[in-house]
């Protein structure tokens, strides 16, 4: 079933221009073409972002930017996590002021905050809007891993709706999923575990390779929800050559680098992200749609 959110969320790129600046104009376009294609909503401003190397204000003006876009077509998610619990704090006021439909918080990085710490910080967040909220977690960047008691303790919280999961760790995704309360959605983190997770009571994907199979892969889990699993399973495999290339090198690198080969002129990646080799760009160039 489709969650909050709907079931296939895209984890947009940040467009730059040729000398490294955001450019808005092509993330606007960028936004509708992925609504057009597939996409139940958008998040601006993540991973896939860059978000790390983006100042709060260039958040803030893509925030805007995309919601304009949009106009409701589909759903804009902001991300306003950092590992500063008061950055987070201010990028939620400021998103909200913005017209987005909820915001996504990545767990604290570098800091490694414990269970309690995890937990403080999103609630922190949680209270100073009204808007639904989206935790993520996703160890391989962050070095800690929020448990599943923990998401479940953060789903009492009202506006806190859904979680991204990211961990790889499908024990613990099948606790969250086994004992969360009604209208709290767990949303695949990796492409490649959307229909195990979908198997296991999650509701869709936050996706990289929805920039370039949007339909096809919102197909794969309507064909699932329909109880087809097998012909579900089948399309699985046939995207999961493209699912394997566009993590050649750190995301969103072959993403970008993908988009720009088929003409959406996404720009380059900011340092200390670096272009892919020559040999990652050919292996990236035969899993991509002819």
């Amino acid at each position: 079933m489709s969650g909050y959110f709907g079931s296939l969320l895209t984890a947009m790129i940040t467009p730059f221009t040729a000398d490294g600046e955001v450019n808005y104009e092509k993330a606007a376009e960028l936004a509708v073409y992925l609504a057009d294609n597939g996409a139940d909503g958008v998040v601006v401003a993540g991973t896939t972002g860059e978000a790390s190397t983006l100042t709060d204000e260039e958040k803030i003006k893509l925030f805007s930017a995309v919601s304009s876009a949009l106009k409701g077509k589909a759903k804009v998610l902001a991300g306003t996590g950092t590992n500063s619990t008061a950055d987070t704090v201010y990028l939620t006021k400021a998103a909200e002021e913005c017209g987005v439909d909820g915001i996504m918080v990545v767990a604290p990085y570098y800091n490694k905050p414990s269970q309690e710490g995890l937990y403080q910080h999103f609630a922190t967040v949680a209270a100073v809007t009204k808007l639904p909220v989206m935790l993520y977690n996703v160890p391989s960047r962050t070095v800690v891993n929020m448990t599943a008691e923990t998401t479940l303790r953060l789903a009492q919280i009202s506006n806190i709706v859904a979680i991204k999961e990211a961990s790889g760790n499908l024990e613990q995704i099948s606790g969250i999923c086994a004992e969360s309360p009604s209208g709290f959605d767990l949303y695949s983190g990796d492409d490649c575990a959307t229909l195990p997770i979908l198997s296991l009571g999650g509701c869709g994907v936050v996706s990289v390779a929805s920039h370039l199979k949007g339909k096809e892969i919102k197909k794969m889990m309507d064909v699932f929800n329909s109880g087809d699993v097998a012909l579900a399973a089948r399309m699985h495999h046939s995207l999961l050559p493209l699912f394997k290339a566009i993590f050649v090198a750190t995301n969103p690198v072959p993403i970008k680098t993908a988009m720009n080969i088929l003409g959406h002129d996404a720009g380059p990646v900011r340092l200390p992200l670096v272009e892919l080799t020559d040999e990652q760009r050919e292996e990236l160039i035969k899993a991509l749609p002819q």
